[in-house]
C-alpha cells in the first residue's frame, strides 16, 4: 500500500488503534505523524446516572478518533466519586498524561450521544423539574460528566501543584507554586512564562493573593483561565501529588511551548474574552479600618472622598438596596476594592501591581460592613456592585461579537505581519468557566453560557463547567480591535463574580502540512 491509502485507513482509526498502528514500522509511525501534524481538542457530555458508564461513554468519544493526550480535564457531579472516576480517566488514558478532575456546580458540552449543546447546572437543594429536565430528578441529579482532552504538537504540558502544609507560611507556598511554574516553564522551552495556564483552586483556598502574585510574575502574552473555588485531584506526568504532610490547594495545567519541537507546522494560539454580569452602582468609598473574623469574614468601616465622617454600614446598605429594588433571591451585592500592592517572590521584587479584587457583601450594622473574604487593608477605594441579568445578556452578545472576529473572511490586501486578516486561523478547541449562578433560570432561554461559542463555530469542541469563582486573566487578548485602554488608569482584573470566561484555541496555518 503507498503512502496516500495508509493515510485514508490510519486517519479514520480510533485513537487506541491509531497508536498500535504507529508501533508497527517506521513508515506507519511517519505516516501516523504527518496526520497528527496539527492540534487537536476532543471533548464529550455524558449525562448518564452511572458513573462507570458516563465515564465509558466519554472517553469512547474523544478517543473515536486519532489524537494522543497531552492533558485531560474532567468535571464530574458531586454525587460521582471524584476518586473513582479520576482513577478510570488515568487508567484510560495513560500514566503519562497530566489529568485533572474536578467536581463542578455544572457541565457544558455536547453529547456524547446525541451531539446536543448541554448546559447542565445541579442545585445542592430545593425543587427539581422532572417534567423539563429528567437529568435532575432525584435519583440524576449531581450526576454527570464532561471529559476534554487537547493534543498541542510544538507545546509541552504539565499539571503543577501548589502543596499545603500547616509547617509553611502562605506566602512561602505561593512564591514556591509560582517559581515551580516558571521553573517547569524554563526547562522545557526558551520561556519562563508558559501560553496558557488553566488553573483549579480548593474550595478553602483564597485563591485572591495567588493569582495576583501570578499575574505579576507571568509575562502579559500568558492566557490564565480557571476555577478559583473547586474540589479536584490531579496527576502530573512526572507525579501523582499524593505526598504525605500536604494537600492540595490548587493545581496548574501548565502549557508552554516546545523548546525541542520549534519545527510544528503552523502556530497554536490561545484567546481569552469574558461576559460579566455584575454593574457598578453608588458612590466611591474608602476603607478606614478592617477588621478579620473567623479567618474568612472582613468588617470593615469606610467613608466618602471628601468627607472624613465613617458611614452607617446598614444604613448606606438599605439606600443602595432600595436603589436597585434589591431582593435577596435574585440580586446578590459585591464591593470592587482597587488594590495597590506590591509584588515578590522570596527576595525578588516584581513591582507594584493594581488589580480589582471582588467580596460578595454580606451584611452591615451601625459601622461596619461585612463582606465574604480577606485582604482588604486601610486606605483601599471600592465601589459597589450588583449582579444584573441584562448587563450579563448584553455583555454575551459582545463576547459573541469578540470571538467572531477569530474567523474573519481573508483579505487579500491584508499586510503579512497580520495572521487574522490573512484568513489563516482555525479555531478547533474552546474552554468555558461559567459562574453557578448564570443559567436558564438568570438569562431566560436555554445555553446562554456556550452559545457565543458554539454559534461562532458550529461543531468545534469545546467543554466547560459551572463554577463559584471565574478566574480569567483580562491582559493582552489577542482578539483584534480592543478598545485601547490607558496603562495609568488600567486595572488588572483575574478573578471575577457572575461572569462566564471562554478560553479560544485556534491554529495558524503553517506550509507543507500533511
Amino acid at each position: 500500500m503507498n503512502d496516500d491509502i495508509l493515510h485514508n485507513i490510519f486517519r479514520r482509526l480510533p485513537a487506541r488503534s491509531f497508536a498500535a498502528a504507529a508501533c508497527v514500522s517506521k513508515t506507519w509511525n511517519s505516516t501516523c505523524n504527518r496526520i497528527l501534524r496539527r492540534p487537536k481538542f476532543a471533548s464529550a457530555v455524558s449525562l448518564n446516572p452511572s458513573l462507570h458508564v458516563a465515564v465509558e461513554e466519554v472517553v469512547h468519544k474523544v478517543l473515536s478518533e486519532p489524537i494522543r493526550p497531552q492533558f485531560a480535564i474532567a468535571c464530574v457531579g458531586v454525587e460521582f466519586s471524584l476518586e473513582v472516576v479520576h482513577h478510570l480517566i488515568t487508567e484510560a488514558l495513560g500514566s503519562r498524561t497530566p489529568v485533572i478532575t474536578n467536581a463542578a456546580r455544572g457541565i457544558i458540552g455536547v453529547d456524547a450521544l446525541t451531539d446536543e449543546v448541554k448546559e447542565v447546572k445541579w442545585e445542592l437543594s430545593g425543587d427539581y423539574d422532572v417534567e423539563t429536565q429528567d437529568y435532575n430528578s432525584i435519583f440524576n441529579r449531581n450526576r454527570g460528566i464532561v471529559l476534554a482532552v487537547g493534543f498541542l504538537p510544538g507545546f509541552k504540558v504539565d499539571a503543577i501543584s501548589l502543596l499545603r502544609s500547616i509547617k509553611v507560611s502562605e506566602v512561602a507556598v505561593a512564591d514556591k507554586f509560582v517559581m515551580d511554574i516558571r521553573d517547569y516553564t524554563a526547562s522545557v522551552s526558551d520561556f519562563t512564562s508558559p501560553s496558557c495556564i488553566i488553573l483549579f483552586g480548593d474550595q478553602h483556598e483564597d485563591m485572591k493573593p495567588i493569582i495576583a502574585k501570578l499575574d505579576s510574575a507571568m509575562a502579559e502574552e500568558t492566557v490564565i483561565v480557571g476555577d478559583a473555588c473547586g474540589c479536584f485531584l490531579s496527576k502530573s506526568r512526572r507525579t501523582t501529588n499524593e505526598i504525605n504532610g500536604f494537600s492540595l490547594g490548587a493545581v496548574a495545567l501548565v502549557i508552554a511551548r516546545d523548546k525541542n519541537n520549534p519545527e510544528a507546522v503552523g502556530e497554536t494560539i490561545f484567546h481569552f474574552t469574558s461576559s460579566t454580569g455584575t454593574i457598578p452602582f453608588g458612590p466611591e468609598l474608602k476603607a478606614v479600618s478592617t477588621s478579620v473574623r473567623g479567618s474568612k469574614f472582613t468588617w470593615l468601616s469606610a467613608f466618602m472622598e471628601g468627607d472624613d465622617e465613617i458611614l452607617h454600614g446598614q444604613s448606606i446598605l438599605k439606600d443602595l438596596q432600595e436603589e436597585i429594588e434589591y431582593d435577596d433571591l435574585e440580586t446578590d451585592m459585591f464591593i470592587g476594592v482597587t488594590q495597590n500592592r506590591k509584588q515578590s517572590i522570596g527576595s525578588q521584587s516584581l513591582g507594584p501591581s493594581k488589580s480589582l479584587a471582588m467580596y460578595k457583601v454580606l451584611g452591615g450594622d451601625q459601622q461596619y460592613f461585612v463582606v465574604d473574604g480577606v485582604g482588604i487593608r486601610p486606605g483601599d477605594s471600592f465601589l459597589f456592585y450588583h449582579s444584573d441579568s441584562e448587563t450579563a445578556s448584553s455583555s454575551s452578545s459582545i463576547a459573541f461579537e469578540d470571538l467572531a472576529t477569530l474567523n474573519p473572511p481573508p483579505k487579500t490586501n491584508a499586510a503579512p505581519s497580520s495572521v487574522f486578516a490573512a484568513g489563516k486561523s482555525e479555531v478547533f478547541g474552546g474552554l468555558i468557566f461559567s459562574c453557578h449562578s448564570r443559567g436558564q433560570a438568570y438569562f431566560g432561554r436555554p445555553n446562554v453560557n456556550s452559545s457565543p461559542f458554539s454559534l461562532n463555530f458550529p461543531g468545534v469542541p469545546f467543554a466547560g463547567m459551572f463554577c463559584a469563582g471565574e478566574i480569567g486573566r483580562a491582559v493582552s487578548r489577542s482578539i483584534p480591535d480592543e478598545e485601547e485602554v490607558d496603562e495609568d488608569d488600567s486595572v488588572r482584573r483575574c478573578l471575577h463574580v457572575y461572569s462566564t470566561v471562554y478560553l479560544v484555541l485556534s491554529h495558524i496555518n503553517g506550509g507543507g502540512e500533511g
